[in-house]
């Protein structure tokens, strides 16, 4: 891990972090585009909703492994997850609460509004999961389960290979957004979480090379 990889990174996550009340205040108007109050079921509300959990879990894979190793380097990763992550989930939340919709729709599936508004199809490549399914690169109970129990290097691969595919996941779905959302800020939050995912994920695959691990295979 190279002191200027690192400081890229940082300043990705400086940069959300700055934009984070300035977007919360103008997307409850829209911006210079798009509706002023998205409806329940459009994309826009769909993916605040859907990636609100996706980061909560992020947030909560990062507190543990910092419980259970004492490497730099993955808890200095695991804090900026935690932190990035959970800033960026009190925005969209606080963008359902602007638009005065409610942050959970029990009669929603998870990842509909990747169909483009509430149908039943994929969209882009990225079809949503099937009933009972969990969103793209969700961890099970399990997985969790099993990282709470490892500890030192054994517990940092295991956070390394869960969080590639939970990131892998949160592109797919912020690609999403950034196609259908129609929420400036929203859209422009949503690329954001693209470019910074991805950067992670590089640094997350050099961790692992590190340990002599390897990327866990996805379906």
């Amino acid at each position: 891990m190279t002191r200027t990889h690192w400081a890229a990174v940082a300043a990705v996550v400086l940069a959300l972090l700055f934009a984070g009340a300035a977007t919360v205040a103008s997307a409850g108007d829209g911006g210079d585009s798009g509706p002023r109050t998205p409806s329940s079921d459009s994309a826009d509300a769909g993916f605040a909703r859907d990636m609100s959990v996706h980061h909560q879990q992020a947030v909560e894979m990062s507190f543990i492994v910092r419980d259970r190793t004492e490497d730099e380097d993955v808890r200095r990763l695991a804090y900026d997850i935690a932190n990035t992550q959970a800033n960026q989930r009190g925005m969209m939340l606080g963008w359902l609460d602007l638009w005065g919709l409610p942050k959970f729709d029990a009669d929603a599936e998870p990842m509909a509004w990747m169909a483009g508004g509430g149908g039943h199809a994929g969209h882009a490549g990225h079809p949503k999961p099937s009933e009972g399914e969990l969103m793209p690169g969700m961890a099970t109970q399990q997985d969790l389960d099993r990282l709470g129990r490892l500890s030192g290097k054994a517990a940092e691969i295991e956070f390394l290979q869960l969080m590639i595919v939970h990131h892998n996941g949160g592109v797919a779905m912020a690609q999403g957004c950034a196609k259908l959302c129609a929420v400036g800020p929203e859209k422009e939050l949503a690329e954001g979480m693209v470019e910074a995912q991805r950067s992670e994920v590089e640094l997350m695959v050099d961790l692992l090379k590190k340990r002599g691990a390897q990327v866990r295979a996805q379906d």
